[in-house]
């Protein structure tokens, strides 16, 4: 039976910071830097984020234009919800918003005081939203991201760790605050799968909620490694990857989980479902596996530079993904 502490709210509003905020350069070579995410909306239009504040946009996949985004910080994900509003998010806790489909940008918040990445973003429709990131960061917005409230979920601690930050609230208020910022793990990835949300992260962090984030529930630990990708499979199953080419794949919704050989040991950063059925996995190394048996079994197709695949999108029955090397485009036929 799922048992959930009090979760420790912030309500305070974060003010909108436009200090010490750059606009990003306009670079020629944008498209071939590092870039860490990447979607597609209404299956046409791609847009790309990743170092100095770039965000780069595309129709076809092969010419790309670069916004105009007012923070040079390293941006690491990027959300639609629809053809028109988009979020991005990065480093320095920051958040940036689109209200016409990546052509411009706009800061909601930026707290380089914070000193800590968020790494995801998600939103249920145009106003209620979540951003994720190292050390159990997490923001809640229900008016669209005019304003965020910061969470801390401290029911995915360790029973001894919720034990712990309980006494010293009690005895060290100054200490209590200092070691919540620090002592959840990094999330890494949420994915919404209809009204249930699964979050997947460090030290073997899987969770779901089924309100949307407000209260969570860990799944059995399966691995203690770090996990940075979670979804569903087409014909159902839970599918989740991480460190040293871990692959887990679960039947019933998060219990058990059955260890798939992947015959790699980098890292595993993104589960990429094709509209033919077939599921690949992006990693580090040039890591680029693929599953025609709904992930049962993989087969190895290591790209020849080596660089590392960070995420992809299935688009034109291709993949368009972003590297550390810029944006590649990999065609495996069927």
């Amino acid at each position: 039976m799922m048992r959930l502490l009090v979760i420790l709210l912030s309500f305070l509003t974060i003010p909108i910071i436009h200090a010490q905020t750059l606009d990003s350069v306009i670079a020629p070579l944008a498209s071939k830097s590092l870039l860490l995410d990447i979607t597609v909306i209404n299956q046409s239009n791609l847009v790309v984020v990743g170092e100095r504040g770039h965000i780069l946009l595309s129709t076809d996949g092969v010419q790309w234009q670069q916004a105009q985004v007012p923070v040079q910080v390293t941006l690491t994900a990027v959300y639609f919800t629809d053809e028109d509003n988009g979020w991005a998010v990065g480093h320095d806790a920051t958040i940036l918003s689109s209200k016409d489909g990546g052509l411009s940008w706009q800061v909601q918040q930026h707290l380089p005081q914070v000193e800590k990445p968020l790494l995801d973003v998600l939103f249920l429709d145009k106003d209620n939203g979540i951003a994720i990131g190292s050390y159990g960061l997490f923001y809640r917005t229900n008016d669209g991201g005019e304003h965020w409230a910061i969470e801390h979920h401290n029911e995915l601690l360790y029973p001894e760790d919720q034990t712990y930050l309980a006494e010293l609230k009690l005895q060290d208020e100054e200490a209590y605050l200092d070691v919540q910022s620090s002592i959840l793990p990094h999330f890494n990835r949420v994915v919404a799968d209809g009204r249930t949300l699964y979050l997947a992260g460090e030290m073997g962090l899987i969770a779901k909620s089924n309100d949307f984030g407000v209260s969570w529930e860990k799944l059995d630990e399966i691995y203690p490694g770090s996990f940075y990708d979670i979804n569903r499979t087409q014909e159902g199953n839970l599918l989740v990857v991480g460190l040293r080419g871990h692959i887990f794949r679960s039947l019933r919704n998060g219990t058990p989980w059955q260890a798939i050989d992947s015959d790699v040991t980098g890292l595993l950063s993104a589960i990429v479902l094709s509209d033919d059925q077939r599921i690949f996995i992006l990693g580090n190394n040039g890591i680029l596996l693929e599953s025609r048996d709904d992930g049962a079994t993989f087969t190895k197709h290591l790209q020849k530079d080596g660089k590392a695949l960070i995420a992809g999108v299935w688009y034109e029955n291709k993949i368009i993904a972003v590297s550390d090397v810029g944006i590649k485009t990999i065609n495996l036929t069927k």
